[in-house]
């Protein structure tokens, strides 16, 4: 008796129809590029609608506990054998009721914790997604410009996948966060001057002749990276039983983020897999006031963005030259939020105050959201009667001494009962 033999299962094809400009919509096929030759603008990644509709919360949920889940619904990966990837997402969603009494908020909140991720930040999302995309597209070098975040997690999946790295940061980044990236053995470059200074080396290093096999994630991959951003979205909407929050709260370096994460959620509704929160979703961004150009051009009534130059601890967030801070003006502004900004003594604030009611422990980048929050609640910005999402993007133990000197020992004492008395321990 011959047994059956089934027949191979076909590998699900990208839903990526091609790129578009986002200034002026002209449209080109999926590849390494990251500008639109016509007017200059930003690509994004295009779908077909259709394939996208064919999702559903069955085939989602039915997925591994990562961000590949959504693959069907992601540019690259969905052949799991071509994933460069760490396999982060599915990161906690953190319910916070007491510090939703401290900032005055009578709904619940929530914190997405992604400093749970593989190298502890929100990063190695995009870069899954990136690396996946520039491996399909040939390259075999990956590379970035990097606050810190990026750097380590570019390093780790080049050392995962046995890919060379070469990696660019700011020469005075935190300690913590050179070597968190130094350790994977790949190649880091240290150079002197801003994040905007390492940028724009890069830009001009992608068009030589000796990087041309190099696929920089947030360069010439740049619109498959910030694809990578709409898990935290996804995953949000999932995590809270298939719908959305009325509220998020985010961090804003770029901008970008923020405007995928508002993606996230217009594609959700869109494909039929949530409903809109009655009334829709509010957006609100949060920036450092060492670094604040969005923030800044929003309150002047104004989307043109001017470049600044950046200061202050959260140096995760210093990108002087936002390349989508118009967007995620248009973000804000079309959902009725807002955005503001927190000096370093806040953010401390911001990141102790999370630490004390939540248990996370959040970098620089979470301690700005935190304190925004605040700041949004008290100035009647931010509706303390709807449900809220605040996004932590980072591990606070790369950003050390943002609060060494406001913490540590409550006592110091002798090894001995009449020691411990003395320090008032036992009544």
């Amino acid at each position: 008796m011959t047994s059956a033999v089934s027949a191979p299962t076909a590998t699900p094809t990208s839903p990526a129809r091609g790129l578009i400009c986002r200034a002026c919509a002209a449209e080109y096929p999926l590849a390494a590029q990251h500008a639109c030759y016509e007017c200059f603008g930003p690509l994004e990644v295009a779908y077909d609608e259709a394939a996208l509709a064919r999702v559903t919360r069955a085939e989602i949920e039915a997925g591994p506990q990562n961000i590949w889940r959504y693959a069907a619904l992601l540019p690259a990966g969905q052949d799991p054998a071509t994933r460069v990837t760490l396999d982060p997402g599915l990161t906690p969603l953190v319910s916070a009721p007491a510090l939703a009494a401290a900032v005055g908020l009578t709904a619940p909140l929530w914190v997405k914790d992604d400093s749970q991720n593989p190298t502890h930040s929100f990063k190695d999302r995009v870069v899954s997604v990136a690396l996946t995309a520039a491996q399909e597209l040939g390259f075999k070098r990956f590379s970035c410009a990097s606050t810190g975040n990026l750097a380590n997690s570019v390093a780790a999946h080049a050392a995962r996948a046995g890919v060379p790295s070469i990696v660019f940061i700011p020469s005075d980044l935190e300690q913590g966060k050179i070597i968190t990236t130094a350790v994977y053995g790949g190649d880091l470059v240290a150079i002197e001057g801003s994040y905007d200074d390492v940028n724009r080396l890069c830009s001009e290093l992608v068009e030589t002749d000796e990087f041309e096999d190099t696929a920089f994630v947030n360069v010439n991959v740049r619109p498959f990276y910030a694809e990578g951003s709409k898990t935290l979205g996804y995953e949000v909407a999932e995590q809270l039983g298939w719908r959305i929050p009325a509220q998020v709260v985010v961090p804003m370096a770029s901008g970008e983020l923020l405007t995928k994460i508002d993606k996230a959620f217009s594609e959700l509704v869109e494909i039929g897999l949530v409903e809109a929160p009655e009334g829709g979703w509010t957006v609100f961004g949060a920036q450092s006031a060492g670094c604040n150009p969005i923030a800044t051009a929003l309150h002047n009534d104004t989307d043109v963005i001017t470049p600044v130059k950046p200061t202050g601890i959260a140096k995760s967030l210093n990108i002087g030259d936002p390349a989508a801070g118009p967007y995620a003006i248009e973000a804000v502004k079309r959902t009725g939020g807002w955005m503001d900004y927190a000096d370093d003594e806040e953010i401390r604030a911001g990141i102790r105050l999370l630490a004390e009611t939540t248990g996370i422990f959040a970098e620089t980048a979470g301690g700005t959201t935190v304190a925004v929050l605040k700041k949004l609640v008290e100035a009647g910005k931010l509706d303390p009667a709807k449900e809220t999402v605040v996004y932590n993007t980072g591990e606070g133990l790369k950003t050390l001494d943002a609060v060494a000197g406001q913490v540590g020992p409550t006592h110091t004492i002798k090894p001995s009962l009449r020691g411990a008395r003395e320090a008032g321990l036992l009544g």
